[in-house]
Order: structure tokens, then sequence, then C-alpha cells
């Protein structure tokens, strides 16, 4: 496939013919050039998705399935063959890249269903001779603007649902890992998606976010990122009341108490974290290890972060490739460095590797004061803080000290401590001797500062659906 951007069913190259140098962050070097255009670009594609909207809008819910799961078929066929493309430009392992191919047809498949069941309700009124109805009907054109972690499965989650609830979609992934959402888009016009439906673009992200947030045919617009860009495209929705769905990252805690194995959870722990190279916004991140289990957790957790296999994503025996790119390895560094010299102690990992990839060592810290920047700031990186504890309320309260929202998690095998510490936690998400709490049929999203909205699950459909209430007088 020629990687180019996708407007109103063509392929095109950006309207000022602009080019993107895309790097390998495996190797450090270029692997592929690919259109980047600007404010132009996103015109002309929230033009074709207004011009394609009343017809998708208004196509029978089940047509609209048979093309997603079409189109989930596809993805199924040719997930070895996207994978590699999504290890090139992200740098995860290409087992890893494989597993978010083949994750990507489950969520198409789950909102094809649900879209058949959006049917509304009679309301029985109090009025002789009224009655009342509610009914669904797509919100409009939608933009989607995503992280380059889970190139398919951040566009993914917010596209099948916008689609199998008729709405059109404008995709602006990230411009350091855009031929994935261009695969994606490839297989969903393969399956049949009408030209304008699905468009992706690809350039200089404030130029493309200012015209969707701009553009009032846009009426809504789901975002992953930064919280600070999330807090600046809910500024700018206030001038055009645009609907945001917001997924701005996460400072996970995970509560391990006395009565579990520490070395089976570290183990869990370490292949948690560590995937995508830490770069996941559910990501265990702070370890609250009980006091009589912390020296041996710790000690099991750097066994098992030695024993992970740091390289290039395609290389068969690596287990954590590189951060996607040098700021996020800068970025990395100066939290560990900073956690250190506040009076951290680095149990193993610590440093970079010496390449020209973009490699951080997978590290382990201990005695790490609750204000340092391993515990106050998201890491997004392959570093664990262990941090002891011997009252569980003191744990929760410090689980629960940042403005963060998204995930938690907690280890114990009593029930009633399981449901208590899980209903205090202030995150959107809990997994309960769970490392994974994520699934096309539940919703996802955070508390706080980490976001509005969710995604997946029913109600994730019901995002992308406008509530329509009709009075019907005059009925005898």
């Amino acid at each position: 496939m020629k990687f180019a951007q996708l407007i109103g069913g063509e392929w095109v190259e950006a309207s000022d013919g602009g080019w993107w140098d895309l790097v390998d962050p495996g190797r450090g070097e270029v692997v592929d050039r690919v259109p980047f255009g600007g404010a132009e670009d996103a015109r002309r594609a929230i033009d074709a998705a207004a011009e394609a909207l009343y017809t998708w809008a208004d196509t029978n819910p089940y047509e609209r399935a048979d093309i997603l799961h079409r189109a989930a078929d596809l993805l199924v066929e040719r997930a070895d063959e996207y994978a590699v493309v999504t290890t090139e430009e992200s740098g995860k392992p290409l087992a890893q890249s494989r597993a978010e191919w083949l994750s990507a047809p489950n969520y198409l498949r789950f909102a094809a269903e649900e879209a058949k069941r959006a049917g509304g309700r009679l309301i029985p009124a109090r009025a002789r001779g009224r009655r009342i109805d509610v009914t669904y009907r797509p919100v409009g054109v939608v933009g989607v603007i995503t992280a380059w972690n889970f190139p398919v499965y951040n566009p993914n989650r917010a596209t099948s649902s916008a689609l199998a609830a008729g709405c059109t979609v404008v995709i602006r992934p990230s411009e350091y890992t855009p031929r994935s959402a261009m695969l994606y888009a490839a297989a969903l016009v393969d399956a049949g998606v009408p030209p304008g439906v699905v468009n992706v673009i690809n350039g200089r992200p404030l130029e493309m976010a200012d015209v969707m947030m701009a553009d009032p045919r846009v009426r809504k617009v789901a975002f992953t990122g930064s919280v600070e860009t999330g807090k600046s495209l809910l500024a700018k929705a206030s001038q055009t009341v645009t609907r945001l769905s917001l997924e701005l990252g996460g400072n996970a805690p995970v509560i391990v108490l006395d009565d579990v194995d520490p070395e089976e959870v570290a183990a869990g722990g370490v292949v948690a974290k560590n995937r995508n190279g830490g770069q996941v916004c559910i990501a265990p991140q702070r370890f609250y290890v009980h006091a009589s289990l912390a020296e041996e957790f710790t000690r099991a957790a750097a066994a098992a972060n030695e024993k992970e296999r740091l390289g290039h994503g395609l290389a068969p025996d690596t287990t954590v490739g590189p951060l996607i790119n040098h700021d996020q390895l800068e970025r990395v560094t100066r939290i560990v460095d900073q956690t250190v010299d506040a009076g951290a102690t680095v149990v193993t990992g610590g440093r970079r590797e010496e390449s020209p990839g973009f490699f951080y060592r997978p590290t382990v810290l201990t005695d790490v004061p609750p204000d340092a920047p391993a515990c106050t700031e998201e890491i997004f990186g392959p570093v664990m803080p262990v941090i002891p504890f011997d009252d569980v309320d003191a744990a929760v309260e410090w689980a629960n000290s940042t403005e963060h929202g998204l995930a938690a998690f907690v280890w114990t095998h009593r029930l009633e401590q399981a449901h208590r510490i899980s209903e205090r936690l202030e995150y959107g998400l809990v997994g309960i001797n769970d490392w994974y709490p994520v699934t096309p049929e539940a919703p996802f999203g955070g508390f706080k500062q980490s976001g509005i909205g969710r995604e997946s699950g029913m109600e994730g459909l019901y995002e992308y659906l406008e509530v329509k209430t009709r009075y019907w007088g005059g009925i005898r």
C-alpha cells in the first residue's frame, strides 16, 4: 500500500505538498515518508465527512453492521502483515502489535451488534391523547485525534462506535504512527464503507485540531493524549459547544495486600508495567506493597526485570522495545534521575541503553519519597517505584493523592478488603487481581483529570448518539 491521506474515498498527498520523515524508534532512523499537511487537509476531510453523513446515518444499522463485520474479518486476515508496520513505527514488540490488530475486530463486532439494539423507547403519557417516544440519531461528523502508544486501538475504540452509530469520521492519528491508521482505514474501505464516511489526515496537530474545533459540522471530538491538550480542547469546545470524549492518561496505583504471593504478583506486574515499554495509560505505576511483603516483592520484581530482553520490536526474542522518540527517552531519564536525587534507590536498571534507538532499561526503585516525580508524574516508561505501607487506609489515601483517575489495581484474596478498597479508589477502572481492565464490552474512561466520557461498551456507543424526544398530540 502507498501510505497517504484518505479524504472522500481517495488516497491523496498533503494539499501543501508537505512530508513527514517517519522514524523507527528501535533504530533511530527514517523508515518512510508520509504526507504531512495542515488546516486545508482537515477542512477537505470534514467537507467529505459532512457530505457523506446523511446517507450513512440513514443506512439500516444491520447494513452498517455487515460492513463492520467484513472489516473485522479483513483485519484478522491482515494482522500479520499490518503488525510489522505498527512495530516499525511504534517500536513495540511484534507479538504486541499483532495482538493489537487482533483486538480491533472485537471492538468493531461489539459496536456493530450493539447498534442494532439502540432502539429507543415509548413513554406512557399522563395526558389523554398524547404519545411520547424517545429515539436516537447519530451525533454527526466526529473528529478522532489519537496518541501514538496504541496506533490501532486508540482510533478504533472511537471509530468503531461512531461508525456503528451512523456517524462519519475524520481520524487524525499521531504523526509518529500514522501508517497504522491508514491501514485500518484501508480495511474499512475494502469492506465497503462508502467514500467520505472514514477519512484519515496527517499533519500539523494544532492546525488540524483547531479546524475541527471551529467547524460547527464537527459535533463531537474524541481525543486521546495529554491533560494539557485536553484542557485546551475544552476551552475551544466552549466556543462551539462541541461534545468531547477525553482520555488524558493516568498514574495508576497498585495496592498489594499481605495475603498474596509476592513473587507471583511481582512477575505479573512486571509484564503489565513493561508492556509497550511502559507507554500504556492504564499501566500500573505506583506499587504500594504491604511492608511484610515489600522486600520479597522488590527482589522478585528486580529479577523479573533483569530477564526482560530489550531490543528492536522485530527481533524474535525482544520483550521490551524502545520508547517512541528522543523526547520521551529524555523525559523518563529526567523522572528517574530526579527521583534518585530525592532519595530513591535504584535496584535494577535506572539508565538508558547505549543504542541509536530510544531504549531505557527496565527499572525498579525503592525508598521513593511520596512527592518524587516517579510518584507524582505519569512516567510512561518501564519504571517501577515500590513503596511499602503498614496501614491500608494510608495506602488508599496515597493512591488517591493525584488528579489522575484512570486505572487502579488491588491485589488481595480477602473479599471484604477488595470490595472496601475498590469502592474508595477514585478511578474509573479498577482491576481486582487483574492487570488488564479493558475489553470491548465494558466502558473505558477515567475520573478527575483523566478524562470525560466513556469509550467501548454500550456507554461508548451512546456517546455518539443524540437523544430525540417526540410528543404526539391529538391521538384518539
